[in-house]
């Protein structure tokens, strides 16, 4: 590391230029998995307070050109979910009716996701729990009154912020719930899911007699419309932003070390073997990659945390530390493919050409 450590010593310029270029990279790419990541809490944190070890939607494949089930289209009957709650292995199984509407208070009105029968959900009926995010919208509190599809509720609790499709939650009673199905013109609606803790000893063959479709409480999540549409595209674009970092970070670390071509002949005149002149030159790149990209993060995290207030941003292990240690391995493969220049070069036609 003794030329490597001179050398950016010396060419501070150049040093500080490519330092820059990783902590804007790093900026970029952490701003955009925050964002990523706070898109997709929007849609999902909902679902993932149900706390269920698995999750059955009813299989519409046969009715329908959809693939998969999702949320938007499953109607579980009771004698489905009465199955689940018999099947050998289930420690507990809990019907749960999810459906979107809107939400009213004197002055106000907002979009919102009313989920029934959850652990979430008041005990009596013609009583709501709500999130965070609809008690702002709707400038709420414990002991106000509501309206949802004509009908009219009491807040109990407001509890933290919980999201579904983008839209503040609202808890009610699994009856509420259905009756607030018969209102918008679904009488027939028993629930939409089925939220199953335990080990179900043959969830297969219960799906199959059944027409379920059973799911892990992370692979359900995808059976959310607007969170797979989403978080897919989002996903491509922060993956193409790790291919083309990779790639600029190569660039210029081939650059740099076909600038240093004189300063390898020499060393290599001198007897400095391949080994030691690759291990000095990724280890330049390290004390660069760790630098930027550790300011990158830090910047990230600052601008994410006064963005939060406006944006749905996320700040995490997932969203920080991963990004860091992605665009750390992905540079030093890029500054790796700098090496030919290293192995290959030949000290005496080097040395001719520098007089």
């Amino acid at each position: 590391m003794f030329v490597a450590w001179r050398d950016m010593l010396f060419a501070k310029g150049r040093f500080t230029l490519i330092t820059s270029v990783v902590v804007l990279i790093t900026l970029l790419v952490g701003f955009l998995t925050g964002l990523t990541g706070g898109l997709a809490n929007e849609n999902i944190s909902a679902v993932q307070g149900l706390n269920a070890d698995k999750i059955a939607l009813a299989n519409v494949a046969e009715s329908t050109s959809e693939k998969d089930p999702t949320f938007s289209d499953s109607q579980i009957t009771r004698e489905q979910a009465k199955a689940w709650s018999q099947a050998e292995g289930v420690e507990e199984s809990t019907a749960i009716g999810i459906s979107q509407s809107r939400g009213e208070t004197d002055g106000h009105s907002a979009a919102l996701a009313v989920f029934g029968g959850t652990a979430d959900s008041p005990s009596q009926d013609e009583e709501v729990v709500i999130s965070q995010t609809v008690a702002d919208d709707l400038k709420l509190g414990s002991g106000d009154t509501m309206t949802i599809a004509g009908e009219d509720f009491t807040v109990t609790d407001v509890i933290s912020e919980r999201s579904y499709a983008h839209t503040g939650v609202v808890y009610t009673t699994l009856t509420d719930w259905q009756e607030l199905q018969q209102r918008m013109g679904d009488p027939d609606s028993y629930a939409t899911a089925i939220a199953i803790k335990g080990d179900p000893a043959d969830a297969t063959s219960i799906d199959a007699e059944q027409g379920t479709v059973t799911a892990n409480s992370l692979t359900a999540l995808l059976s959310i419309d607007s969170f797979r549409s989403e978080v897919s595209s989002l996903l491509a674009m922060v993956a193409m932003l790790f291919a083309i970092s990779g790639l600029v970070i190569g660039a210029f670390f081939t650059v740099w070390t076909i600038q240093r071509k004189a300063d390898i002949a020499v060393l290599k005149a001198l007897g400095a073997s391949n080994g030691r002149l690759r291990a000095d030159a990724l280890g330049q790149a390290l004390v660069i990659l760790l630098l930027g990209v550790g300011l990158g993060i830090a910047l990230t995290a600052g601008l994410g945390a006064l963005a939060g207030a406006a944006l749905p941003f996320v700040i995490a292990w997932y969203t920080t530390a991963l990004p860091a240690v992605i665009l750390v391995i992905l540079g030093l493969v890029g500054a790796g493919s700098a090496l030919r220049s290293i192995t290959t070069a030949d000290p005496l036609t080097a040395l001719g050409s520098a007089r």
